[in-house]
């Protein structure tokens, strides 16, 4: 279950991700107490830290690439930094053989300069960090569906490897309601190459989600949302085998397992039916 912890120094309670302390987990790291927040970061990408002067914690994404062994975060403090170390457990992910049109693997020239041109662009959109906490971390799924492909697998397209699925697939109809899985701001809108037409929400202190392959997006960027408030529908845009939602969930510019972040009555393991 979701883990609860107090906000500061206010009544509110902030609801933890699951902790899972492997490649494409979520850890909780305590930073222990400070009369001001500390500041937190790996590999000098900031992270969140929340709590109060009693006990400050930082949460960390671990990355797909990360190896297992000993780890540790950079904390600053009073004009001074130490190490917090943490443990990165092994963990297998299965494997996923998929069809797709060949174009979509093997890249022209002018593809793959699409793709690179993408790439960049994107690779500043998941490093946006925003010092305002997000309200909650517990996140809503963004459609309704079975889960067609989950987190972490090796995908191999046409038999040719590639990089491990970094989201969580939904299996929909196309023209089924998007919703936004936490309030925040709309950082981004386009149609790329890979991903099709796409949404990028910022809900604060490097939460970020990116709902992709869609038919409709009906925010832009700039926008302000809530949670649970439509801002598309599901499509087969991009590099698909046929309509679904693919869900991300970034966290401190790190791909991690947005099954952490649902309710327990919403994070079930689900499968398509065949």
């Amino acid at each position: 279950m979701l883990l609860a912890l107090p906000l500061l120094a206010s009544a509110q309670m902030l609801e933890l991700p699951k902790q899972r302390g492997v490649p494409g987990g979520v850890v909780a790291v305590p930073l222990g107490a400070s009369a001001s927040r500390p500041q937190a970061h790996v590999n000098q990408v900031p992270l969140m830290v929340f709590g109060d002067a009693s006990n400050w914690v930082a949460l960390v994404g671990i990355p797909l690439s990360a190896k297992p062994g000993p780890a540790a975060i950079q904390v600053r403090r009073a004009g001074q930094e130490h190490s917090v170390a943490y443990t990165i457990e092994a963990k297998q992910y299965a494997e996923q053989h998929l069809k797709v049109p060949q174009r979509t693997v093997d890249l022209s020239k002018e593809d793959l300069a699409r793709y690179e041109r993408e790439r960049a662009h994107q690779n500043q959109v998941v490093g946006t960090f925003t010092p305002d906490l997000p309200p909650r971390l517990s996140l809503l799924q963004p459609t309704p569906g079975p889960r067609s492909s989950s987190f972490g697998l090796r995908r191999v397209f046409n038999g040719q490897g590639r990089n491990p699925h970094s989201g969580m697939d939904i299996a929909a109809e196309t023209g089924t309601p998007v919703i936004a899985p936490a309030a925040g701001r709309v950082l981004d809108t386009g149609d790329y190459f890979f991903n099709g037409h796409t949404i990028w929400i910022d809900h604060g202190a490097g939460l970020l989600t990116m709902m992709c392959h869609l038919s409709a997006i009906d925010v832009k960027a700039g926008d302000q949302v809530l949670a649970g408030q439509r801002v598309g529908a599901v499509g087969a845009t991009g590099r698909v085998t046929g309509p679904h939602l693919h869900w991300s969930v970034s966290l401190n510019r790190t791909m991690v397992d947005p099954e952490l972040f649902l309710r327990d009555d919403d994070a079930a393991p689900k499968a398509a039916k065949p």
